[in-house]
């Protein structure tokens, strides 16, 4: 059997000893826990979602519409009988899995940047840091193997090109560019608590260790408190690029020769738009429902964007995925691989390293199982024959 599923074993043959998982075993487990355990600041940062986050729920109710049909006595359940890697933009991955560039991930425990790289290296799964990371592109690179940055776009290209360049030189193997955050959204938890962590310094990491960010800068940042204010005000002026156009991917393409993903794709004429102006990807998400209140579920969007660019790009979905059934869903829906979000910001956030790595196995082995019992031998074997649509 693949690797993944061994976890199953794991739990049952420590059971014969008396011992039993320290944590919770499904995603909403985890997420109740971290309620209860987390800093409230931290804890709203990541579950809070925009508005009365109708679209949060709507991403997760979207796979209610979906069931599959499993195909039987495909001999897919037996030793060395499926295999979940997957090759996307370039970069091998053991499973169509990589983690969310979720930013400021400080908040939930420090260093968490790095111990998500070392975790998904050690799994050998992908992870995408965020440009609103607590650690710098550099600590990130050196302890990563399959890795993506993704981009914020600044107000300034040439800032935005220092990142790129950073990037590209600490290894990353594609750009992600987030495209639906040229500002934040309306998210009640974080204003109930008056918090913005980037107010408080917190998240701008890659900021304030860039050398064309730094040359903004009438002193440096660790001079003094005044100092990291005004270092505070400039990202503050920095952040948010509301004169992007998909034109300006040309700009990126002449700053690297990495794969270039768009993330924040719901419309399929927006993703051709990408494509046509160079995307090697788009990333069909409403990021995780936090920008705009009432959008489309993730989910819902993305078979019509298959259908428009699936042809002359990979597709990757993020948004709602919290079962290994929910990831085979939306890859049978043509999506080429998931980028995975807050659960393991949970686990993390409960029990460091231990509880990113108990997080990310709880998917992957969910979803080893999910592929097998359903009848196929790996991603290529999913397809839209093997789920059905309900109402």
């Amino acid at each position: 059997m693949s690797g993944f599923i061994d976890f199953q074993n794991e739990i049952y043959l420590g059971g014969l000893g008396g011992v039993v998982p320290e944590l919770p075993m499904t995603a909403a487990g985890l997420e109740a826990r971290a309620a209860a355990e987390l800093d409230p600041v931290a804890y709203a940062y990541v579950a809070g979602s925009a508005s009365s986050e109708r679209t949060a729920a709507a991403n997760r109710s979207a796979f209610d519409r979906y069931r599959i049909v499993p195909r039987m006595l495909r001999g897919t359940t037996g030793p060395g009988a499926r295999d979940l890697s997957v090759e996307v933009l370039g970069t091998r991955l053991a499973a169509p899995v990589l983690t969310a560039p979720i930013g400021v991930l400080g908040l939930v425990y420090d260093g968490g940047e790095v111990i998500a790289a070392e975790v998904t290296k050690e799994l050998g799964i992908g992870t995408v840091l965020s440009t609103a990371a607590s650690s710098t592109i550099e600590e990130v690179g050196a302890a990563a193997d399959a890795w993506w940055y993704q981009l914020y776009w600044p107000n300034d290209d040439e800032l935005a090109r220092s990142f790129v360049t950073r990037a590209e030189r600490a290894g990353a193997e594609a750009i992600v560019v987030t495209v639906d955050t040229p500002m934040l959204g309306w998210r009640p938890r974080d204003l109930e608590l008056a918090h913005l962590p980037f107010l408080h310094g917190k998240g701008i990491a890659n900021y304030l260790s860039d050398p064309v960010f730094l040359a903004k800068l009438s002193a440096p940042p660790q001079e003094s408190a005044e100092a990291m204010r005004a270092a505070i005000l400039t990202w503050a002026g920095l952040f948010g690029n509301h004169g992007l156009r998909p034109a300006d991917l040309a700009h990126l393409r002449e700053w690297t020769d990495l794969p270039i993903a768009v993330k924040g794709i719901l419309h399929p004429d927006d993703a051709r738009q990408m494509v046509d102006a160079g995307a090697d990807a788009v990333v069909v998400s409403n990021h995780g429902g936090r920008q705009v209140d009432g959008s489309i579920a993730a989910l819902d969007a993305l078979p019509a964007v298959v259908a428009t660019v699936g042809d002359r790009a990979d597709v990757l979905f993020d948004s709602g995925v919290r079962t290994g059934s929910d990831l085979l869903i939306a890859l049978a829906l043509g999506a080429k691989a998931v980028l995975y979000g807050r659960p393991w910001a949970y686990g993390l956030g409960i029990a460091g390293r231990d509880g990113m790595r108990h997080a990310l196995r709880l998917l992957l082995a969910d979803f080893d199982s999910a592929l097998g019992l359903s009848g196929c031998a790996g991603p290529a074997d999913l397809n839209r024959s093997l789920i059905a649509t309900v109402r």
